[in-house]
């Protein structure tokens, strides 16, 4: 599915093509420090409902952009719906995040999972695709996503959130024949899911790598970023036009490996300046971030200059997309959201020749 976009900022930054200023989007853009969607969360009952309604998604998704004029949407949904339709049971406890009734432990749980189709298993996310892209008309691109292999690997290995992550890092060590064919099939399944909602109507993808940042570089090579490139490599060949966005957490010290994956675009968290970041990777991709989301809980005026510190690190140039770091907190004030995203529409024209 094709679209003409009034606004490609976003997809020209990611191309590394001239642009008049700047384009923003917001990592959980969409999320409970809005009142709008805090209202369309109660309606739904629960999260699980929220993410397999498609009108529900579809208007959640939209609200970051009828309020803020955000450069992109994001698709609203969640990394272990994927999982779920592969038959793993998820839950999400109240105050205890998501569990799994039957952890994957062993071989022939692995053996037990298949790559499903995802128009039949998880058709819910690409009706809310196609949902969404009618209902934007072509304002701005959708980003579709989905979790890495390794970050949804610890939640169906751990059986939900995890601070040691004792029982993947286990079996990473003690039997890693098990843990590559779990993370093999759960990449094949993450190229099906996120090839589905390109066809639904995606302009780009982001993988999210939230858990990477607690392996050591070799075991980050060969567990985490070895199956992400598999899956920005088999969309290459069948989305060639379609941008790759990765985003490990604390993976700072791996963005050359991250940029040679053939991906279009790095993000980056605050831990990372975007000078470094920048000279490490030259032209090879553009790079998206990486304002501290805490930043957000500072006045408006303090918002503005710490964004204009962000954008002077990136620099003159082309391929920057703003983001923050990580995603939005829950707590945060959603004036100080519309004072960033003002900041960002004002400051970095300077940064750009096109206009």
């Amino acid at each position: 599915m094709s679209q003409i976009l009034k606004n490609d900022r976003f997809l020209r930054a990611l191309r590394r093509e001239p642009v008049d200023r700047t384009p923003v989007w917001i990592m959980r853009q969409a999320g409970r420090y809005l009142p709008e969607y805090r209202r369309v969360r109660a309606q739904a009952g629960d999260f699980l409902s929220l993410c397999s309604n498609p009108d529900l998604a579809c208007e959640v998704t939209l609200q970051p952009i009828d309020r803020f004029g955000l450069d992109a949407a994001i698709l609203f949904s969640d990394i272990l719906t994927l999982p779920n339709a592969m038959g793993l049971e998820l839950a999400f406890e109240t105050g205890e995040g998501p569990k799994f009734a039957n952890p994957i432990r062993d071989l022939k749980a692995v053996q037990q999972l298949s790559v499903p189709d995802p128009e039949q298993a998880i058709g819910y996310v690409m009706d809310a695709v196609r949902l969404i892209v009618r209902e934007l008309d072509g304002r701005v691109p959708l980003i579709g996503f989905a979790g890495s292999p390794w970050t949804v690997g610890t939640y169906v290995v751990e059986g939900g959130s995890s601070k040691t992550f004792s029982h993947i890092k286990a079996m990473m060590y003690s039997e890693p024949a098990v843990l590559h064919k779990l993370l093999d099939t759960l990449a094949k399944a993450t190229v099906e899911y996120l090839a589905a909602q390109i066809e639904a109507g995606a302009s780009a993808v982001m993988v999210f790598d939230t858990w990477g940042g607690v392996l050591t570089p070799a075991t980050y090579r060969e567990f985490s970023l070895r199956y992400m490139q598999n899956i920005t490599h088999a969309l290459a060949e069948r989305y060639p036009a379609t941008p790759v966005i990765l985003f490990t957490k604390n993976g700072g010290a791996w963005l050359e490996d991250m940029a040679a994956t053939g991906c279009a675009g790095l993000g980056l968290d605050w831990t990372t300046d975007l000078s470094d970041a920048r000279a490490r990777v030259g032209d090879k991709v553009a790079l998206q971030g990486n304002l501290d989301p805490s930043v957000l809980y500072s006045p408006p005026e303090v918002i503005r200059r710490e964004v204009g510190k962000v954008l002077e690190s990136f620099g003159h140039g082309e391929g920057h997309v703003f983001n923050l770091g990580h995603g939005v907190t829950p707590d945060v004030n959603p004036e100080h959201v519309g004072a960033l995203v003002e900041a960002v529409r004002e400051l970095s024209p300077a940064y750009h020749k096109a206009g």
